[in-house]
């Protein structure tokens, strides 16, 4: 009976190795977490010295690709039909996307990061009035056009092979230009096995923060020790919580709570705005936004060459995002493309690379320069000695409001928390499920029920095992994440030369859209006058015969277009 479950509603071999090799894991998490983490951390080095350099330069080519081809004629292709129409409206879209793409990383980093990048940044001594503007604009580069490059890769590969060329809905199948039936075999499972364990690992990094964050709140609020054991407890709790959006679908589950996740993280940020010095905010926005995109070239290719502390600190954080965010595309762009059935490639390019992009920039100034502010006016705030997750708690209590309303503020924020750990839970165990039953879009609640689970399992072992070895949490999410996205990084890199091959396959098929040529009726008004002459007589000579030839070539050269 299992077996003949197991045939109709999966893909066999990608389902039972990937279940089997994740529970492998979780067992050896549990029963030797000092070797978990010792392991990892050894291969991260390797990852980190040896292959730095193919983060930076990937990370830059997604975006330079996505950009070029939203520019082309291939934007007017639709991810469907040609009569197809979005499923999903604009604002729900946004926000399915929004809370899946980024969600608890923006609420975990937007004043802990600003704060380290001007206390210590890859450069220079730190604190400095330059270094203002330097630490925003490292973090607009974290959190900017990079990471939605990556994800829009693989959800524009997958939309288009899956609702244009009528393919399942795995990675596997943005391979097909290249190695053809073989995506149906072994070659197409293990690119499917690899996006399983890379969203998994991405999975856990955020899951695994969302429960410090949470915990750093309970610890402000009651005094609750936040505890690598209250941390594991907290995942496994609000993993319960996603288990039951997992239950209602994605229309009633993951819609509805990004819907009010939008809202209360909306409702937060203007708090925060209306209560800190909004007028040097909004100034600060457009500071910060003009910074990013002019040094964003520059940035975007820095390995900080013979200096070693700098490339420490680029592969604590850049190299940490960019494999956060390729271990994490495999999750967030499947969904994006499940989400974005009807969309125009512009559509879809434009609107996932510059909405939420705009969003996190808005987000990261509130929150980073309200901290960059009191950080300036006095050097020994409290703000300079907390930890990430406790950062923005600090801002909290700091804010000319009473204490209620400070407190009020704490609660909301572990709310928002909470909300984007279930929806990306929830959104993950649909993802994971889709590459391991096969490509379908609507799998079984069974089937997500048992990821959802397992992607809360993985998070807190990788959490003890950081514990248990005397080590910062943190850093084992962080090693995860690098050492899942090495090899999907060369799968999304080829992903990238199988999408330019079907696009092109398309050029002579798509409809050309030309405006009118002011020279057609320049000519036969030429024509008009040289056959009349100047004065309506009857004109002549080589000056006709001339401007009807060009004409009929004119003529001629459209109509073989």
């Amino acid at each position: 009976m299992i077996r003949d479950y197991i045939r109709t509603h999966t893909n066999p071999p990608v389902f039972i190795i990937s279940g089997i090799v994740a529970i492998a894991f979780v067992l050896w998490g549990v029963l030797a977490p000092a070797n978990v983490d010792t392991v990892a951390s050894n291969v991260n080095s390797f990852i980190t010295t040896n292959f730095g350099w193919l983060y930076i330069l990937s990370a830059t080519l997604f975006l330079v690709f996505v950009v070029v081809i939203m520019l082309s004629r291939f934007g007017n292709i639709r991810l469907g039909p040609p009569d197809s129409k979005p499923e999903y409206g604009r604002l729900p879209w946004f926000a399915m996307l929004f809370t899946a793409g980024m969600g608890i990383g923006l609420v975990y980093f937007a004043v802990s990061e600003p704060v380290s990048h001007y206390l210590n940044p890859p450069t220079g001594p730190g604190s400095t009035e330059a270094d203002v503007a330097e630490a925003m604009n490292l973090t607009f580069f974290h959190w900017g056009l990079h990471p939605w490059a990556i994800y829009i890769v693989l959800g524009l590969s997958l939309g288009y092979f899956a609702f244009r060329r009528g393919m399942p809905l795995r990675p596997a199948a943005a391979f097909y230009p290249l190695i053809g039936d073989r995506i149906y075999g072994w070659v197409g499972h293990l690119i499917d096995i690899l996006a399983v364990f890379g969203t998994l690992f991405g999975l856990a990094t955020s899951l695994g923060i969302g429960g410090q964050q949470v915990g750093a709140g309970l610890e402000t609020l009651f005094g609750i020790p936040n505890t690598a054991t209250l941390q594991v407890i907290l995942i496994l709790a609000i993993t319960a919580i996603a288990v039951v959006s997992v239950m209602l679908g994605i229309d009633k589950g993951i819609r509805n709570l990004s819907l009010i996740n939008l809202w209360l993280a909306f409702a937060l940020m203007v708090f925060v705005f209306v209560v800190a010095s909004s007028r040097d905010i909004v100034n600060a926005l457009a500071n910060n936004i003009g910074t990013y995109l002019q040094n964003l070239p520059l940035t975007s290719f820095e390995t900080y060459p013979g200096n070693a502390e700098a490339r420490e600190w680029q592969a604590d954080w850049t190299l940490f995002y960019w494999g956060w965010w390729i271990s994490w595309s495999p999750f967030v762009g499947m969904f994006l493309a499940r989400i974005s059935f009807g969309r125009t490639i512009r559509q879809f390019i434009a609107g996932a690379l510059f909405a939420p992009v705009g969003a996190s920039m808005v987000w990261l100034t509130v929150f980073g320069d309200a901290a960059l502010q009191r950080l300036r006016a006095n050097p020994n705030n409290p703000l300079a000695d907390a930890s990430s997750e406790t950062a923005m708690f600090v801002l909290f209590n700091q804010l000319p409001v009473v204490e209620a309303v400070s407190i009020l503020a704490s609660v909301l924020a572990i709310i928002v928390v909470v909300l984007f750990f279930a929806t990306s839970s929830d959104s993950g165990s649909l993802v994971v499920d889709i590459l391991t039953n096969g490509g379908d879009p609507r799998p079984r609640w069974q089937q997500r029920l048992f990821w959802a689970v397992l992607e809360g399992v993985i998070a807190a072992v990788l959490l003890a095992a950081g514990a248990v070895s005397g080590a910062d949490a943190l850093s084992a999410l962080q090693t995860a994440s690098i050492v899942a996205g090495l090899p999907f990084c060369i799968v999304l890199l080829l992903m990238c030369v199988g999408l330019s091959r079907a696009l092109n396959q398309e050029r002579r098929t798509l409809p050309r859209t030309e405006e009118p040529s002011p020279l057609v009726g320049l000519r036969e008004s030429t024509t008009r006058r040289t056959r009349t002459g100047p004065t309506g007589e009857p004109g002549g000579g080589s000056t006709t015969d001339i401007s009807e030839e060009d004409t009929r070539r004119n003529d001629s050269g459209r109509d073989q277009e």
